[in-house]
């Protein structure tokens, strides 16, 4: 195997790029700046959840979970960590990876940084869709799920219909969205004006976005999902790199411009739905981690992998943070993220404000 190095430019380094080569013809060029970062945030996130893991009315220490997770611990450690603990974590860890990578496909297709799923309405769809099972049918977990993945399906497709006219351009694809977010969310409040107490209580804690009583039901569904739809969103990283550069370009480069986008964008409303299903509509993590891997990474790309460890880094690492600031259980995640998301969202305006992109 041969390795050679690509020639920084003179004014502002590019990130260094390394081509592999073995000797049967194959080729991998990789980027050793987005690697790195990668492999930190990774260390990061699993750093984070061990601890988080050892974080509640029964701490345990680092450790002892690692020597529990390997199968050494004592019958209340294991039940507090695998029956108890795990499940949040992984749900966080899931959430996060299916928020992050989704927010980067809808960036990279609408070449807007405000091409999120939850400022275009997708998770507004989702919720919608949970809170009609919810409200109407008084359905149990297994339902609200399914209404929740229904409701972003449905909400995905009419947002990419009425976006359509002669293919999708970026700013009409973020502004038909933002129209349906609000449609959406006046539907959601018209839904709780109409459930019963309790019913309406369920809902309100649910819309909040929470990690909070997560279990293995919770896990597999979205475990499967992820193990489909990531790696199929991660093989259309190059596609996706051609068509920021626009349809035209992208289609001179042989790249399938309407396959792509509806393959990838189908993709990242399932992993929308699937995150919300399984813990809530959780706040910005979709919007920011994109960003945040591509500043990190300093990549012209869509960062596809960057982002989903960004958002997987970003929901584990708020939930312990919120769990050490305030309690177990006393301040669902998606609060946190949504008031760090705001603000991120102000800043991310007043930038693309400065630079004349808006």
């Amino acid at each position: 195997m041969s390795t050679d190095t690509a020639t920084p430019g003179p004014a502002r380094a590019r990130p260094a790029v390394r081509a592999l080569r073995t000797a049967g013809g194959l080729s991998l060029r990789l980027d050793v700046r987005a690697t790195l970062v990668v492999l930190l945030l990774l260390a990061v996130a699993l750093t984070a959840s061990v601890a988080l893991i050892g974080t509640g009315d029964f701490p345990i220490p680092p450790g002892d979970v690692l020597r529990t997770l390997t199968g050494g611990g004592t019958p209340a450690e294991e039940f507090v960590v695998h029956d108890l603990r795990l499940p949040r974590v992984l749900v966080a860890l899931l959430a996060g990876t299916a928020l992050g990578l989704a927010g980067a496909v809808f960036q990279s297709v609408s070449r807007n940084p405000l091409g999120s799923p939850d400022v275009i309405g997708l998770a507004q769809g989702s919720t919608a869709g949970a809170l009609l099972v919810i409200v109407l049918f008084h359905g149990g977990t297994a339902a609200v799920a399914a209404g929740s993945v229904a409701g972003g399906l449905l909400t995905g497709a009419a947002i990419y219909a009425l976006a359509w006219k002669r293919g999708v351009h970026g700013h009409r694809f973020v502004l038909v969205g933002i129209a349906a977010a609000a449609v959406l969310t006046a539907v959601i409040g018209y839904l709780l004006t109409k459930a019963n107490l309790t019913d309406a209580a369920r809902a309100t804690v649910w819309m909040v976005g929470s990690l909070n009583g997560r279990d293995w039901s919770q896990v597999w569904p979205l475990l499967a999902v992820c193990a489909v739809l990531v790696p199929l969103v991660l093989g259309h990283g190059r596609p996706l790199r051609m068509l920021e550069m626009g349809d035209d370009a992208a289609h001179a480069l042989g790249v399938p411009v309407e396959r792509t986008r509806i393959v990838t964008m189908g993709a990242a409303v399932l992993l929308t739905a699937a995150a919300t299903a399984a813990a809530g509509p959780i706040a910005f993590v979709a919007l920011s981690s994109p960003q945040l891997a591509r500043r990190l990474t300093r990549s012209p790309g869509p960062c596809l992998t960057a982002a989903a460890c960004t958002g997987a880094t970003l929901l584990v690492t708020a939930d312990w943070a919120c769990q050490q600031a305030f309690g177990a259980g006393r301040l669902p995640v998606g609060a946190v993220t949504g008031m760090l998301g705001g603000c991120y969202l102000l800043w991310l305006l007043y930038t693309e404000r400065r630079a004349g992109r808006i």
